[in-house]
């Protein structure tokens, strides 16, 4: 009998204990600690199980659960001698910016921000009771709450780090999920700076400038530029969809979904499973799919789209709709099936997304909206261009559906002289044109007292090239043209 594929289960302890549909992912505790990285940033899209094993290796290494080993019994890293020892020895400060969203301005978001911070340090109550802190610290942290000052925010999970350390005798490790959560949310409200401020700060005196910090992990979607927030952070390894690092472990492997189909009995499926969910690559290892599109897929037993309507998609819309006419047309290629061959940065610039069209190309790229088929490098001008294609069906037709959106809740007669006009119907655009005139103009509009130099009927030119501006994608739209001089 299957085990039975849970939805958005992300506590690891959860999904071992009542036996719900699991792919072993425990590897990437080591691959991690083999890699020695100081402070490692990971992007992958959204629902690509980041929360999932960031909670598993904090289950792995936490001294909350030392002798509590058993769970990974029946998993690969418990395979390792090495590894049991290592289980439940450290220190652990755990925290997502996941709830910072749905922010109007920058002081909801620092709230936000501030109350998951103060949530964090209240788990560690025990450590005012335990004698170990002199005067000022019991102050500092008297004031760690949702409405704490910039400084007090900035500092507090260093100085958590410093009590641990103190009642550990060893030093940190600090797991960050979403971190990019309120920065994605500030670029679309409209409050970058002011965010981007304040988390530079929180983080380069967390991971940067931290003498009790062992080892750290970050996970967001975007990799965004150093110059923007992680300005101070040089011990900073980042691992983006183009690296070979942690290929696997974050995704589901084709030889990992056929064994899934094949456990619920949907193996004849599978060819429909590839075309709808497979695509994504990461460095050279292509054919990963989406954890969260599978496991629908296993729990509903159809096709549809799963990961695509997870959440909101108003960045992703606001970058297309608003794009320029470069931007939609290269879309309408991609929806095609077609590709687009453009430069690439994996640092994104967020302040650069309404001007630069690889800055918005780079951003689909790292929500897996896109993948990189092909590369090349020329080691002449050192110019690098990616060729683009949309993931997969899913994301192809949620693509179709955004656009369709965006012509939704129009009036029927929206485009009703454009259709009259394109038809040769002079009938309807007679009558569209007086109908509007009739509601709308008023006398003045057009000159009441009309002088040698005015010209009323210029009011009724403006007015038809504003009907015909729906054209200007299909037509070259020019009004009259000048010539020579005119003298008033």
């Amino acid at each position: 009998m299957p085990r039975t594929a849970g939805i958005g289960i992300q506590n690891f302890e959860k999904i071992i204990t009542i036996h719900n549909f699991y792919v072993d992912k425990t590897l990437f505790i080591k691959e991690w600690w083999e890699s020695q990285d100081e402070v490692t940033l990971i992007t992958r899209p959204r629902r690509f199980g980041k929360t999932l094993n960031l909670n598993m290796t904090e289950r792995f290494f936490s001294v909350e659960y030392a002798g509590q080993g058993e769970i990974f019994k029946d998993l690969n890293i418990w395979k390792e001698e090495k590894y049991r020892r290592l289980q439940g020895t450290f220190p652990v400060i755990s925290l997502s910016f996941a709830p910072v969203k749905g922010t109007g301005d920058f002081r909801q978001m620092k709230r936000l921000l501030c109350q998951v911070i103060a949530g964090c340090c209240s788990h560690y109550q025990f450590l005012q009771e335990a004698g170990l802190m002199n005067e000022k610290e019991r102050e500092f942290f008297s004031a760690v709450s949702r409405d704490m000052d910039d400084d007090i925010a900035a500092m507090s999970l260093h100085m958590l780090s410093k009590l641990l350390m103190r009642y550990y005798n060893k030093k940190v490790l600090i797991f960050l999920d979403e971190y990019d959560t309120p920065l994605q949310e500030a670029y679309v409200c409209g409050y970058w700076d002011e965010a981007a401020a304040f988390l530079r700060s929180f983080l380069n005196i967390t991971f940067k400038t931290n003498p009790y910090l062992d080892r750290a992990v970050m996970t967001g979607i975007t990799r965004i530029s150093k110059e923007s927030i992680f300005s101070d952070l040089n011990n900073l390894s980042v691992v983006t969809a183009g690296s070979d690092k942690y290929a696997e472990a974050f995704g589901f492997t084709q030889e990992e979904v056929t064994a899934a189909l094949q456990e619920y009995g949907l193996s004849d499926m599978e060819e429909c499973v590839r075309d709808w969910y497979d695509g994504f690559i990461f460095g050279t290892k292509e054919d990963i799919y989406n954890p969260w599109s599978i496991i629908s897929f296993l729990n509903e037993k159809k096709l549809a789209c799963y990961w695509a309507n997870t959440s909101s998609n108003g960045l992703v819309n606001k970058l297309v709709q608003e794009g320029s006419r470069d931007v939609k047309t290269a879309m309408e290629d991609l929806l095609a099936g077609g590709t687009i061959c453009t430069g690439m940065d994996e640092q994104i610039v967020f302040s650069q997304l309404d001007e630069n069209e690889s800055a918005v190309w780079s951003f689909l790229l790292a929500g897996g909206y896109l993948k990189a088929v092909k590369h090349t490098f020329d080691p002449d001008t050192g110019n690098e261009k990616y060729v683009l294609k949309l993931t997969n069906k899913e994301v192809r037709m949620m693509f179709c559906s955004m656009i369709q959106v965006w012509f939704k809740g129009r009036g029927p007669a929206y485009n009703d002289f454009i259709r009259a006009l394109l038809s040769d119907d002079k009938k309807a655009m007679n009558y569209y044109m007086n109908q509007v005139a009739l509601n709308t103009f008023s006398s003045f509009d057009t000159g009441n007292r009309p002088s040698a130099f005015a010209e009323p009927e210029q009011f009724y030119h403006g007015f038809v090239l504003g009907l015909l501006v729906e054209l200007s994608g299909r037509y070259v739209m020019t009004s009259n043209r000048e010539s020579g001089f005119r003298t008033l």
